[in-house]
Formats: structure tokens, sequence, C-alpha cells
């Protein structure tokens, strides 16, 4: 046993290492970069990212293609899905206001390799979309010229036939991101000021378009001559719904701008819900309109709104969707060119990145290294790739990034507070908290405090842990309505162990269950016995995973926003995004897996060498031991540092009552 101990420890030593949780600070208002961003900021930097390209060619494409009038139900249903994930993002963002988004919540819940690879998933997602969007918006403007670029350039500078590769390079789409790069580099408020000015004439010309459009309507064109509603049925409604799923890819700026907003506790839950419901509301509107105004089957996939109104006979009304077409790509593009520096520049201030990007400028407080290197990448990507090649590679780490937050949320829900020395949860920012001093050896602090309570007699403690049991539950630990019927299968285990237990299930079940409904039938050709009961036996694991985690206690005196019905909410938005999931194609999923690979090395090769945390866990430290018991009944070891200036820095580690050791062996430093 001995042996096996020994030959398995350097595992263990590199789980614990890929595991490994990040520190926050008490105080997580303190950042390098500048706090100036207004909830109105971030609404409209939510807007922007929201309400682009899509609303003026996802709109006909889906209606044509999919869905026909009934495309207003099929966006109803992906905008309820964006807002299960919206949520766990809002709370994030609130609860941890730190910039990284996705990367950061991953981080402080998960593990650090997991955080690391939605980082670098998040990173490539945001620069493919930069640079199709790039493209789209250099092919928009190109069609107002009679395509008078492309032929220009296809003559004079240079064409290629390449497989993925575009018919010629892309000139105006490169030179956009690069002017765009250059402009973000100047600071956080002269991007919001670019944003507000073009999502503000884009918005113009929405109302434009429902006023007019309504007044150019035609009931018929919903009628039964054009094959009614909902010409496609149900399966059709449900596929425009995956597609239109991804028109609201964009609210996790928000969150990723949570580090320079002013007050991020009430601003960012606020713009997350004002953004996504007037995204919401004006795709359902335009939807409503566009179909109405020419029958949905005639609808040119390409520009559909400048189309029906040159069709209608106002071609003048066809520029003005033009021009407000292009100033939503441009806020498209700010926004991805805004949040991509500071996922990059989160993951070089952790080490896990190279610390060339974790640079701040002084005097606009921005990453600027990692702003111009990477808007340079997009902008090489947009020169000389296809649209269509880009395209099928978005979305998968985006469904990923939503996966793993939404399981973040449960996580960290019922987990209880890790102890600092101050006292409190490290996981609330509190910028106006005030610093209590270490308890002494005999300090005893009143039990109806709520805080430590400190005694010095080990089998005082014992006999308190046991009073306080029956007492009060603590977070992570069994309803007391449970304990009669769980409590002696679970009893024993950690507070919030059987809850993360619970959360790899339910993520496990998910996949089983959607790889089941997506394939059983025509790829994997199961039998119809088989498949019912595949079906049932993931869909009851699935359910009890929820109920299991429904029976313990969860935090409830969070004094920022918290994602309502956890964990209904958050294991619905897992469910969904797992599905999406399994509807890409499978080489989406090869280059996704050859990414990850990529990904891999730079995390093992510079990543993990490199990790803050990792650096502080070899840190020497001179300790000493107490204990202490909890208001929950838990009793825990306090492990103090003592720094040579005097100061102590107290971390708790809980640590089974019948085989401690004798208080003697804690009586002094270790």
């Amino acid at each position: 046993m001995a042996t096996c101990s020994r030959g398995c420890a350097p595992a263990v030593r590199l789980c614990q290492k890929l595991n490994r949780l990040k520190t926050l600070d008490d105080d997580m208002m303190a950042t390098s970069l500048k706090r100036c961003l207004s909830t109105l900021d971030l609404t409209l930097l939510g807007v922007g990212g929201m309400v682009g390209s899509g609303l003026y060619v996802l709109t006909g494409t889906v209606a044509k293609d999919m869905v026909g009038p009934a495309v207003i139900i099929s966006f109803i249903f992906a905008g309820f899905a964006s807002l299960l994930a919206a949520f766990c993002y809002a709370e994030f963002g609130a609860r941890i206001p730190k910039t990284g988004s996705a990367y950061m919540f991953t981080y402080v819940s998960v593990g650090e390799v997991w955080a690391f690879l939605i980082g670098w998933n998040v990173i490539l997602e945001n620069m493919i979309g930069g640079a199709a969007v790039a493209r789209a918006w250099s092919g928009y403007l190109d069609s107002i010229f009679n395509h008078a670029i492309q032929n220009f350039t296809e003559t004079h500078v240079m064409q290629w036939n390449i497989p993925f590769l575009a018919h010629y390079p892309d000139l105006l789409a490169a030179g956009i991101l690069v002017v765009a790069s250059f402009f973000i580099s100047f600071g956080v408020q002269v991007s919001s000021y670019l944003n507000h000015i073009f999502s503000v004439i884009s918005m113009c010309v929405i109302i434009f378009i429902l006023i007019f459009g309504f007044m150019l309507a035609q009931p018929e064109n919903w009628g039964e001559k054009q094959g009614g509603f909902a010409p496609f049925g149900l399966s059709g409604i449900l596929e425009g719904s995956a597609t239109c799923f991804y028109a609201f890819v964009g609210f996790d700026v928000i969150a990723s701008s949570s580090e320079e907003a002013k007050n991020p506790q009430k601003a960012v839950p606020i713009a997350t819900a004002i953004s996504l419901g007037l995204a919401a509301t004006a795709y359902i509107l335009v939807s409503t309109v566009l179909t109405l105004m020419v029958p949905w089957s005639t609808l040119d996939p390409n520009s559909a709104l400048a189309d029906a109104f040159f069709r209608r006979g106002y071609s003048w009304a066809g520029i003005i969707v033009a021009i407000g077409s292009i100033c939503a790509m441009n806020t498209v593009l700010l926004c991805n060119l805004f949040s991509l520096p500071r996922i990059v520049y989160a993951m070089a201030e952790d080490g896990l990145f190279f610390s060339i990007f974790a640079r701040v400028n002084p005097v606009t407080k921005v990453p600027v290294n990692a702003i111009l290197v990477f808007g340079i990448l997009m902008a090489t990507m947009a020169l000389i790739f296809d649209l269509e090649a880009l395209v099928q590679f978005l979305s998968i780490g985006t469904l990923l990034a939503y996966t793993f937050v939404a399981a973040s949320v449960i996580v960290l829900r019922f987990q209880p507070d890790k102890i600092s020395s101050k006292g409190t949860a490290s996981t609330s920012p509190n910028p106006n908290a005030e610093p209590s001093p270490a308890p002494s050896e005999s300090q005893t602090i009143t039990e109806d405090s709520g805080e430590l309570k400190q005694y010095e007699s080990f089998s005082d403690k014992l006999q308190l842990v046991e009073r306080q049991k029956s007492e009060r539950r603590g977070v992570g630990q069994l309803r007391a309505y449970w304990e009669p019927y769980l409590g002696k299968l679970l009893g024993d285990c950690e507070p919030g162990e059987v809850v993360a237990f619970c959360v790899l299930t339910l993520i496990v079940s998910s996949v089983s269950l959607c790889v089941v409904l997506e394939f059983g039938n025509n790829q994997l050709q199961l039998p119809l016995w088989s498949f019912t009961m595949l079906l049932v036996i993931f869909s009851l694991a699935y359910v009890l995973s929820m109920a299991l985690i429904w029976a313990h206690e969860p935090q409830t005196d969070s004094k920022t926003f918290q994602v309502p019905l956890v964990p209904l909410t958050p294991g619905a938005s897992i469910l969904i995004n797992v599905f999406l999931m399994m509807k890409l194609s499978y080489l989406t999923w090869i280059r996704f897996t050859v990414w990850i690979a990529i990904g891999l090395l730079v995390y093992f090769g510079y990543g993990i060498w490199h990790s803050k945390e990792g650096i502080r866990e070899l840190q020497p430290t001179d300790m000493a031991a107490r204990y202490v018991v909890l208001p929950s009944g838990s009793l825990v070891e306090t492990v103090q540092s003592v720094q040579p200036d005097g100061q102590v820095d107290t971390s708790a580690h809980h640590i089974s009552p019948s085989t401690g050791p004798t208080p003697e062996e804690y009586a002094g430093k270790r």
C-alpha cells in the first residue's frame, strides 16, 4: 500500500494542479483597468453584440429555408433559451466583477485546466466571429456598389482557388478590423462612444423598419395560399430555434466588461436583462414585418429586408436599411474586438498565457498589446479565409462556455464560502468592508453573531459540533427535512461534495440523452426497445441529479443578483446547450478537437508552469493552526500564515473530529 501511495503521488499532485481554483482578492473592486462604464454603456454594448448582421440576414434565411412566418415563434424559443444562459452570466458578473467572463467564472468554481480550455475556445470564437462579420460587412458594402470592389481586387491585385480560402484577398474586411483595433486601443471610453453612435443609428433604422413595414403589411402573406403560418410544422420551428439561438450570442460582452463598470453589482444584471429584452423584441417584430411585407417563399436570404422594400417600390427605404445594416455590423465588430483582448488579458494576468498580454497601458488603461496583436490576427483571418469556412466553426466554443458557466452557478450556490482572515466570503464583493483582526487564542465570539467561534479545549469543540449540527444546517449540507431519509447515505460527505458529483452526473446524463435523441434512430439505428430504455435511464439520471441538488441547502444571503430557481434554470440551460452542440457537423467537432489539442500544448508548455496559483502554493510560510467551529456546525482547522512583519493570514480546512489529532499537537507552530 505504501509503495502504491508513493507511485500514485505524482498523479495526485498533477490532478491537484489541474483542478486548483483561483483565489479571489478580498477587494474585488480593485483593478488596473478603468471603472467608467455605466448601466447605459453596458446595455448598449449588449445590444450591439446581439443586434447585428443577424437581424438583416438571419431573419430572411430562417424564414425562407426553415420555418416560414413562424420564425416569430422560433425567436421566442431562442430568446427564452438565451435568457437561461444570460441569468448565469449576470450572477457571476455581479458576484465576481472581474474581466474574463466564462474563463474567470470557471476558474473560481471548476478548476484551472477547464478554465484555460474555456478561455482558449472563447478566444477562437471571438476571432472567427469578428473575421466573419468583417467579411459580411465588406460583402454587404460591395453589393451596394455592384461588386466593384471585388472585381477590382480580382483583376488588379490577385485571386486564388484554394479550398477553405477566399477567392480573393478581402482587403476591405482586413482594413476595417485594423482601423477598429486602432480606435479601441485609445481606451474604453472611446470604444463606448463609438458603440453609442452606431447603436443609436441602428436602433433608429429598426424603428423606421417597424413603422414603415407595418404600413406596408399584407396579412394575406400569412394565409393558406402561401402555405399558412407554420408551413414546416413543429420540427421546422425547433430547427429554426436552434439557428436563431446564435442571434443572441453576444450578451457575454457585458460580463466581460464588469471589471470596467462603475457599479457592476447592479449594472451587470440590469444591462443583461434590458439588452436581451431589446434584442429579442427587435428580432420578433422585424420578423413579423418582413413576413407580412412579402411572401416568405420569395425572400432573398442575403439581404431580405432591403430587398423587401425594393420589391414594394421603395428603393430609397432599401438604402436606409443598408445603412442600418452596416452600422449594426460595426457594433458587432466593436464588441468582438472589445471582449477578446480582455479575455486574453485575464488569462495572462493569471499566468496561464504569455505575460506580454497582461500589460495595461498606463494612460488608456486598456491591454493595448492584446488589442493590437489579436486585432491583426483577426484581420489576417478576414483577409484570406472564406466566410462559410469561418462560420462553420462558430458556436461550439460559445455553447461549451455557456454549459460550464451554468454548471459553475450550481457548484458555487451550494458551496460553503471560503473563510478568509477577515471573516468574510471571498466571493462577496464589498469594497467598503474593513478588515478585522484575527482572534486570539482565548477569544470566544458570541454564538448569535453568525461569525466564527473559537475555543481552546478540543473536547468542548467536539461537543459544540454535535450540538450545532442539530440546530442549524450549513450551506451544501442536506436540508433538515431530508436528513432522516438520506442522512445515512450522504450525511458523511463534505458540504458541497454531493452537489459537485451531481453536477457531473447532470452533464454526463445530458450528453447521453442528447446523443440518443439526435443519433439513436438514424446513425446508431437502435431498436425501439433499447432507444426507449436509454431515454428512460438517462432522463431518470438527469431528474435524480437535479432532485439531489435541490435537497441540499443553498446560499441565500448574497447581496448581489442570483439566478432564480436553481438548479432548474442552469440545469435546463445545460441541457439546451448540449442539445445544440449535438446539432453541429462532424467537421466542426474535428476542428474543435484539433484546437483543444493545441490549447493543451500551450497550457502544459507554459500555463501550468507560470500559473500564479501555482506560484502562490510554492511560497513558504510559517504555519500555526487552531480549531474553529462554524455557525453551520462544521469543525474546521484554521491555518494561520505568520508573516515576517507580524501579519497573520488565516485559511480554513475541514478535518474529521473522530480522527483528528490531539490539541497538544496544535499547541504551537508547525
